[in-house]
């Protein structure tokens, strides 16, 4: 062994297969991408067991070429093969075979063209605060946002995106009491209108206003109508910090939303829905959280490093804890932590109370 290696680095040391697959990560994504650009885990779902040889000659690629892309799918595992015959793993059956608005294969084909050129400058953006890998993508924007409103298509990519992840968490949103004990619900920063229209549709009795950009009102008509909601579901247009939320409420909810902010804009917002809100108002948080000690949290550990590498250049997952103190700082009781969600969600609940009702 040379005298610069030191004894202990083996393959065999704790957290070896992280560091391998992280070194390799650029490799394993294109590799899903190449897969879901050419079908690969539809095929398998429709043909389980397919041989090399099918496969290539159902993609028009090379065997060769073919049987190295199977090699890497493999090696990611979602994908396994026996006696020479592939199948989708049961991940890559659900999440990347199908083709529906909450599959994976949004999420990839997204992070190809929208986030991942961004981020080589991600040294710059730690060191100077800023989100320096905004400029993979061309405009004047300061936000990725801004930036893509310009180009239909690539908005089009991030929408899909961000709506697949959406339609996978909120399950656990619409399964919790507190929701629909409210009758008039802000939707605060709702955008396209995915989780007002899924709270319609499960909650008759709940009205729903999205607060959100004037461009998003015909994509909120359009979902009203399929939701059969009428004037349940509606969009109430302003900017999310410059403009009062409207009157009549006595819920806000901030779904996907507080992440993007600055702890200083948190507890802002929250300051707002407190004041928009009667005694007995209900402010409600449903997000990607770290953990409490900051140790885990592969989703929230992403979502952070885009903000601020890439789409704002602020904001994080904030643990589910820090959620809570910013409420009880605005004046909000009752605060109530429903941690440990699926897709590391939390959901954080508050009351307005009655004797600070003016």
């Amino acid at each position: 062994m040379s005298q610069d290696m030191p004894e202990t680095a083996t393959d065999t040391m704790p957290g070896f297969d992280r560091l391998a697959l992280i070194a390799s990560g650029p490799a394993f994504f294109s590799a899903v991408v190449a897969g879901l650009e050419l079908d690969i885990f539809r095929l398998l779902s429709q043909r389980p067991g397919a041989t090399c040889d099918e496969l290539a000659q159902a993609v028009a690629a090379p065997r060769h070429q073919l049987r190295v892309l199977m090699l890497t799918l493999c090696a990611t595992g979602l994908v396994r093969r026996s006696d020479g015959r592939y199948w989708n793993a049961e991940v890559a059956e659900a999440y990347l075979a199908p083709d529906g608005p909450d599959s994976w294969r949004h999420v990839f084909l997204s992070r190809q063209v929208t986030d991942y050129p961004g981020f080589p400058r991600t040294t710059e953006a730690i060191r100077t605060g800023t989100n320096a890998g905004l400029d993979a993508h061309d405009g004047d924007g300061a936000t990725l946002y801004e930036r893509l409103a310009a180009d239909a298509g690539m908005q089009s990519t991030l929408h899909a995106s961000v709506r697949a992840f959406t339609l996978r968490t909120l399950p656990a949103l619409l399964g919790r009491p507190e929701l629909g004990a409210v009758r008039s619900l802000l939707d605060v920063g709702g955008g396209t209108g995915t989780v007002a229209e899924a709270i319609a549709t499960r909650f008759p009795g709940t009205a729903v206003t999205v607060f959100d950009l004037p461009s998003m009102a015909g994509e909120i008509a359009a979902r009203a109508d399929r939701a059969q909601a009428g004037g349940r579901l509606r969009l109430h247009p302003g900017d999310l910090f410059a403009d009062p939320f409207p009157a009549g409420i006595d819920g806000v909810l901030f779904c996907h939303v507080l992440e993007i902010c600055s702890p200083a804009q948190v507890r802002a917002l929250l300051a707002k829905a407190y004041d928009a809100v009667p005694a007995g108002g209900t402010a409600l948080i449903y997000s990607f959280t770290a953990p409490d000690d900051e140790n885990d949290g592969v989703l929230a550990a992403q979502l952070s490093l885009y903000l601020n590498v890439l789409a704002t250049g602020t904001g994080m997952a904030y643990p589910a804890r820090e959620y809570a103190g910013w409420l009880s700082e605005a004046g909000w009781q009752q605060v109530q932590v429903h941690a440990g969600l699926p897709y590391e969600h939390s959901l954080i609940v508050a009351t307005k109370p009655a004797a600070q009702q003016e």
